[in-house]
């Protein structure tokens, strides 16, 4: 078959080169890349690699040109009658695939190809092939991925909503003499987080790890309206972390007559230390503690995402002196980047961090 397209007239290739240039539609253009090589030489192994196809496509296409031409390339595949993929069998699949498989009788947590494929027989009368399912999630903009862990709110829905709008209040009524923050912890581990980065092909990067693990904590609050940070540092996550904040953000905001803190249930942020630590500022801090389980509330916690993307995932430190360096290197230049965003602004309340 390879010898037979070579030996096509010369003239037909200059054709089909021009052709292949103009064509619009992906799979005729492949179509027209496959004869092209065959009558290079190529054999059908090497069009197939060269062009990300399997070598049956390869046979099956050529097989079409030499039998009836160019014509032979064209999709005949719209005279099969109505198409199965319509519109209403990819929202049908949308909403599938949104679902868990129990949610359809499925006695497992994640789908399979062949579990939509029957799921979707059922629903819309339409069997297609496995292959045919790939392409339908690919339309749709599927994806395989993690899903993300979380713990249920133990609050009513009620109780929790009530506690999210006091706390809104808050922000929306805040006065230009007050301030507030969002706080939260965050643990550096001298063992990197392991996430994704591009390699090239046949290519796994490595990440070395030092094998015994090293910790330091963090403690940050982040400006509701500047984005600040204000942070100390900690090798233990105890109560004398979140207390050292809390001393640290009369200092960051001197002209704040009431700095509001909204934060998590965590016990360092309510043992009998931190009270007496507030008792001692005389109501100038200010807590406003979020409901149980609900991070999505508290907006530093995607300053941390980007924080553990810049420092500690696939980092190669080699001490923690070194980690922290980096973190610190980090949270300065966020320093810097908010002030110069929000100069001139008259609620920016300015602030800086004791070395």
């Amino acid at each position: 078959m390879d010898g037979i397209v070579a030996e096509t007239d010369v003239g037909v290739k200059g054709v089909l080169r021009r052709r292949a240039g103009q064509c619009q539609d992906a799979r005729l253009r492949v179509c027209y890349l496959i004869i092209l090589n065959l009558m290079e030489g190529r054999t059908r192994q090497q069009t197939a690699q060269a062009l990300g196809v399997s070598r049956t496509t390869v046979w099956r296409v050529a097989k079409r040109f030499c039998e009836q031409g160019e014509v032979g390339l064209l999709d005949r595949r719209e005279d099969n009658g109505q198409l199965k993929v319509d519109e209403r069998y990819l929202a049908t699949l949308y909403e599938v695939v949104s679902d868990q498989p129990e949610d359809y009788g499925w006695p497992r947590s994640t789908w399979t190809q062949p579990m939509l494929v029957e799921t979707l027989e059922g629903l819309t009368g339409v069997r297609v092939h496995v292959g045919t399912m790939s392409r339908a999630l690919e339309q749709i903009g599927a994806r395989r991925a993690r899903p993300r862990p979380t713990v249920a709110c133990p609050w009513s829905p009620q109780a929790k909503g009530r506690r999210l709008k006091q706390i809104q209040r808050v922000l929306d009524d805040l006065p230009d003499d007050e301030v507030a923050v969002y706080e939260d912890e965050i643990d550096i581990h001298l063992n990197p987080k392991i996430g994704l980065d591009w390699m090239v092909p046949g290519q796994q990067k490595e990440v070395p790890t030092p094998g015994k693990n090293v910790k330091r904590h963090v403690a940050g609050a982040m400006d509701v309206r500047t984005q600040e940070m204000t942070w100390v540092e900690s090798d233990r996550k105890t109560s004398d972390l979140f207390i050292g904040l809390v001393w640290e953000l009369p200092q960051a905001y001197p002209d704040a007559n009431v700095i509001h803190v909204i934060l998590d249930n965590y016990r360092i942020h309510s043992s009998r230390r931190t009270k007496q630590a507030l008792a001692g500022l005389d109501g100038r801090v200010v807590l406003h503690f979020l409901p149980p389980y609900c991070p999505e509330a508290n907006k530093i916690e995607r300053y941390w995402e980007d924080f553990h993307a810049d420092v500690t995932r696939n980092h190669r430190c080699r001490t923690m002196d070194e980690l922290m360096e980096r973190a610190r290197a980090v949270l300065r230049k966020r320093q810097r980047r908010s002030k110069s965003a929000h100069k001139g602004k008259p609620n920016a309340q300015r602030k800086k961090r004791a070395a």
